[in-house]
């Protein structure tokens, strides 16, 4: 038996979180094709046969500008001292650039062995394959070079294998019916999150938060989860779009989210979405601390 952790590091939209959910066989994080989608560190558990891997998706490494921002680049290279093996995700179709150079050198004095995860690669004509893995091969050295695809799940057994190999004998780390360490609240925070990014504009992403006000379980009888989400914005401008005319996004909004949670929680939602304007969020502490930025 093989037990060990797994941390998933890379850019901004390399598609860590669709490669978590791939490894882990479920949705564990959200997936949006706008950048610095993961906010926080989500643990996700799989088990084999012969092992259990304890997968680490954590948030773009990037440059910060801003106090969140900082949290996340911190929660991401934390993971980095206290893993058996190291995954960096790079987007194939795009071009090794200054940050890709970055965390090439934030890797380079890692203990534990570094697998290159060449990701995308659907989506790029195979004959480019080789001349990148010859750039990246100059650029650093690896444990493996493994290609993939985590949105067609191209190659992604090969992949589990060599991580299995690497990781150390040992018992399972966790129970095996455990599958995440993140909270129910985080979950429905997410996912209003995930739909809020998925219909509105591009300015609104970065500066928008959901925080959770109250969790309501069924009680005695009742099959109805009742959550009271707040949408944090930067700006009193970034309130009517999230809002919409007559209400007309939020409603939007809270519909395709409603439908996920029901699906996510197996029982009825109630979802009460409001919008708040607080200017400089980011920077807030109590704000942070509430989406889970210790």
């Amino acid at each position: 038996m093989k037990a060990g952790f797994v941390s998933l590091i890379g850019r901004p939209n390399a598609g860590k979180s669709t490669l978590l959910n791939r490894l882990v066989g479920t949705k564990l994080a959200i997936v949006s094709d706008k950048p610095q989608t993961t906010r926080n560190r989500i643990l996700g558990v799989r088990n084999y046969p012969d092992a259990q891997v304890v997968f680490l998706d954590t948030p773009g490494i990037h440059r910060p500008l801003h106090r969140m921002n900082v949290r996340m680049v911190d929660a991401a290279v934390d993971t980095m001292r206290e893993v058996d093996v190291l995954g960096l995700v790079v987007d194939v179709t795009e071009p090794p650039g200054k940050g890709d150079r970055y965390v090439l050198d934030l890797v380079k004095n890692v203990e534990a062995p570094v697998f290159l995860i060449l990701n995308k690669v659907d989506l790029i004509k195979k004959n480019r394959l080789l001349p990148l893995i010859q750039q990246y091969n100059s650029l650093g050295t690896f444990a493996e070079i493994v290609p993939v695809s985590a949105g067609t799940g191209d190659n992604i057994d090969r992949l589990e294998r060599a991580i299995i190999d690497r990781l150390p004998e040992g018992e399972p780390l966790y129970p095996a019916d455990y599958l995440t360490d993140q909270p129910e609240r985080f979950f429905a925070a997410e996912i209003v999150r995930e739909k809020l990014l998925q219909f509105t504009h591009a300015e609104i992403p970065f500066s928008s938060a959901v925080v959770i006000d109250r969790f309501e379980e069924p009680q005695g009888d009742s099959h109805l989860l009742k959550l009271y989400c707040t949408i944090v914005v930067d700006r009193e401008s970034q309130k009517p779009i999230v809002v919409g005319r007559g209400g007309e996004m939020i409603k939007r909004i809270g519909t395709a989210a409603r439908e996920e949670l029901e699906q996510f929680f197996d029982t009825h939602v109630f979802l009460d979405l409001h919008v708040r304007v607080k200017s400089e969020w980011r920077e807030d502490e109590q704000v942070l601390s509430d989406i889970g930025l210790k």
